[in-house]
């Protein structure tokens, strides 16, 4: 026995013992770095912005899930709420000042879930399923794109111009595909002709996500300045 009392069997399930707490460590590792006390209160707040993207992560879940069992309106309104959460997230963490890598990449990865995989799926049980080939091509289109999107913003996080885009962004796209999707069913409007309006749309979408057209992030508007009538009366119409 050493002069520290342990046995080599203790000194091998020591090691072991690191080699698993490695990977947990780092994964909490932002936690800890904000919070040195080990409080629950801090760790509690670290934790709220991603109970929204986890929110917006189970709406988008809902919609595939709706979507299979045909119920197409209220996986619509899933994807739609999921731009809700998706949009208080990040403004929750920048308020609270938790903000973190692992939040940004959580993030993406529920983007990829409720902007990616559900608006092409619904479409696709809604629509495309009587193209063939075809439908699931689009789908898999926009699905792919909105992959890419989501990576190519991951790269660029960094970027210093946080007052535009580079290519849409995928909750827009999403919903533009959801209000499709719900109009047509609130409507009843059906018909091989739409069917081929969904399934350019969701190429068309996709697209426009991998463009490199600038949009805006909406960041830099102020209703501190006055806004010119024209502007105002052309958003209002777009809205409309």
């Amino acid at each position: 026995m050493s002069s520290t009392g342990q046995t080599p069997d203790s000194d091998e399930l020591a090691r072991a013992a690191e080699q698993i707490e490695a990977p947990l460590a780092s994964l909490v590792g932002d936690y800890e770095e904000r919070d040195t006390h080990n409080s629950p209160r801090a760790k509690g707040i670290f934790l709220l912005p991603n109970l929204f993207t986890s929110g917006a992560l189970f709406c988008g879940f809902y919609a595939i899930i709706a979507g299979m069992q045909g119920d197409f309106y209220a996986g619509a309104v899933a994807i739609l709420v999921a731009m809700i959460f998706d949009g208080l997230d990040g403004r929750v963490a920048r308020l609270t000042g938790t903000s973190s890598a692992f939040g940004a990449q959580y993030d993406s990865l529920s983007d990829m879930v409720s902007f990616g995989l559900a608006p092409a799926l619904l479409t696709f049980n809604w629509a495309l399923t009587g193209l063939g080939k075809v439908g699931w091509v689009a789908a898999f289109i926009y699905a792919a794109c909105a992959a890419l999107r989501l990576a190519r913003f991951n790269a660029q996080m960094q970027n210093d111009d946080t007052t535009h885009f580079t290519g849409l962004a995928s909750p827009a796209a999403a919903a533009s595909v959801a209000t499709l999707v719900w109009m047509s069913q609130t409507h009843g409007w059906s018909g091989p002709a739409l069917d081929w309006v969904h399934a350019l749309s969701l190429t068309a979408l996709g697209f426009l996500m991998i463009s490199r057209f600038p949009y805006s992030s909406f960041k830099s508007v102020s209703f501190d300045r006055r806004v010119p009538f024209v502007r105002m009366l052309l958003v209002v119409a777009v809205v409309a």
